[in-house]
């Protein structure tokens, strides 16, 4: 069984090292592939985000960035403001366990 394992192993490895051969394979004629986000149905915001996606990827990654903590903070907030207007308090800490 020993013999087995290592010899899945030994190919796993070697697998995984090979797969950009593979990738490789159809030689230096190859078009490059181009990855694009479909911007025909999308107005407004939504066509912005797209096309700044097909314009540049390190733009968007940059305001993706951005966003994500701004708009996580809005709505903890809101959530907040709920929360307390159903008499949720969470300001102070009081453990039900006694």
């Amino acid at each position: 069984m020993r013999r087995f394992l290592s010899k899945l192993f030994s190919f796993t490895i070697m697998t995984i090292l090979l797969a950009p051969s593979l990738a490789l394979a159809a030689g230096p004629k190859a078009e490059p592939l181009v990855v694009v986000a479909d911007t025909r149905n999308f107005t407004g915001w939504e066509a912005w985000w797209t096309n700044l996606y097909n314009e540049s990827h390190f733009w968007f990654t940059v305001v993706t960035v951005i966003t994500i903590p701004i708009v996580g903070l809005l709505f903890g907030i809101i959530t907040d403001f709920i929360m307390a207007r159903i008499g949720i308090d969470l300001s102070s800490r009081e453990l039900a366990e006694h």
